[in-house]
């Protein structure tokens, strides 16, 4: 049996000649998972500038390219003895914080069941609940893991105590590079799972079959966004009616654990068969890629084969790009399980029904009734209700920035660094209690 935690002579913890104080940091940073990029080594350098112990968990080859800091700790251990092993890790470290991307993960899910009970705060790092250009960065966990309340009036409360919105700027974002560390990453994991030999994988693919998926998309990119052009002119030109329903990542966690669908196939058909039995004749149905889908299953081809089972041939398009902006501003309505394309389109003021839970899933902002119902009479979102809503949320779990440029990055990772600045006692105590009594 390989040994749980291995590392070069770095990782020992500092100790202090005989007499002498040892130093310590303000606080201990713990790093488990990111994002398959440089986010995490990123945050690490600039958490180290200022002061912090950091400390980052290697679970595959790809968390370990990435890292290339101090401090990497490989863990070689069974899932079975990952509680005990982090328990331990976080005492002989004196680790203060423990910081993550995405919740649902089961290490993830494990380690915030671990600090829960020893006390230690968790950082949430999500895609931003509102779109585009921020980021999540939560105490506790996100979604339907957040501690935030869904009454409307505690949101228009705490709005009316706050300062105005900080002036907001957008940032780019690179599918090439997105596409490109997803391939690096999942290689490195391949090419070393000789010394993870517990590793499995939290997506539902070998990273083989998600690295052809992810070349397959580099390679069709120009016949994709042909084709989106043309769905894109002939829905200008025609001028009708239809409602919007952005696809998510198959391999969301999100899908899995906060909604009530196994995957996205799921909820594409009750969409499709809701829509043609309900909807309008005149309206259509718009169906838009994820960006970041890593083309593993083709969903214009799944999109095409339901709506010709549903008889809607002609009243359902699929569009592979584009600007998500400009096509839910003149849309009717969006149909989502929980993305944050939700927020964007009530920024929009238009209508929005998620099937998910949703941390903006409110009364006075989506629409509350059943699916049936929402294509031929959706309402409106309250302004003032959405409005507090997104005020409170910039105050206590966005940052500005992205994943996917070095400009983004640049933006992010000081923003991130202040709210762990900011994350206070009393609200880390006051996080912990809520996961605990919730």
């Amino acid at each position: 049996m390989p040994e749980m935690f291995t590392g070069g002579p770095e990782v020992m913890p500092q100790v202090a000649a005989p007499g002498e104080a040892r130093p310590l940091a303000r606080r201990n940073v713990l790093l488990l998972q990111g994002l398959m990029g440089p986010l995490f080594r990123r945050l690490g350098q600039a958490l180290r500038c200022d002061g912090y112990g950091v400390h980052k968990v290697n679970f595959n080859g790809g968390d370990r390219l990435f890292w290339r800091l101090p401090n990497g700790i490989d863990y070689r251990g069974s899932p079975a003895e990952w509680p005990a092993a982090l328990t331990s890790l976080i005492a002989d470290r004196q680790i203060t914080d423990v910081v993550l991307f995405g919740d649902c993960r089961p290490m993830h899910m494990v380690a915030i069941s671990v600090c829960r009970d020893l006390h230690i705060p968790v950082h949430v790092f999500e895609e931003g609940y509102i779109r585009p250009d921020w980021v999540t960065l939560e105490l506790g966990g996100v979604n339907g893991h957040s501690t935030l309340p869904r009454d409307p009036a505690w949101y228009r409360a705490q709005a009316a105590a706050l300062p105005p919105a900080p002036e907001h700027h957008p940032v780019p974002s690179s599918f090439r590079r997105r596409a490109t560390e997803g391939l690096i990453y999942n290689a490195a994991d391949v090419l070393t799972r000789w010394r993870y030999p517990y590793w499995e994988n939290h997506r539902p693919w070998h990273p083989l079959v998600e690295g052809m998926g992810w070349t397959r998309r580099l390679m069709r990119r120009r016949v994709a966004a042909a084709r989106t052009h043309e769905v894109l002119a002939a829905l200008e030109a025609s001028g009708g009616p239809y409602v919007i329903f952005p696809l998510q990542l198959d391999s969301d966690a999100q899908i899995r654990l906060h909604s009530p669908f196994a995957g996205i196939a799921d909820a594409l058909r009750l969409v499709i068969a809701s829509f043609a039995a309900n909807a309008a004749p005149e309206m259509r149905l718009v169906v838009k890629e994820h960006p970041l889908d890593n083309g593993v299953r083709d969903w214009r081809q799944e999109t095409a084969a339901l709506a010709e089972l549903y008889g809607l041939n002609d009243r359902v398009d699929y569009l592979e790009g584009g600007d998500i902006v400009a096509v839910a501003q003149r849309s009717k309505g969006m149909v989502t399980i929980n993305s944050t394309s939700g927020t964007l389109a009530l920024a929009l003021n238009v209508p929005v029904i998620a099937l998910g839970e949703a941390v903006y899933d409110i009364e006075g902002i989506t629409y509350q009734g059943p699916l049936d119902d929402f294509w031929r009479d959706p309402g409106k979102p309250d302004p003032e209700t959405f409005a507090a809503f997104r005020r409170v949320l910039i105050d206590r779990c966005l940052v500005a920035g992205g994943f996917f440029s070095e400009q983004a990055l640049a933006k992010l990772i000081p923003g991130a660094i202040a709210r762990l600045e900011a994350a206070s006692p009393l609200k880390i105590a006051a996080s912990a209690d809520h996961i605990r009594h919730g």
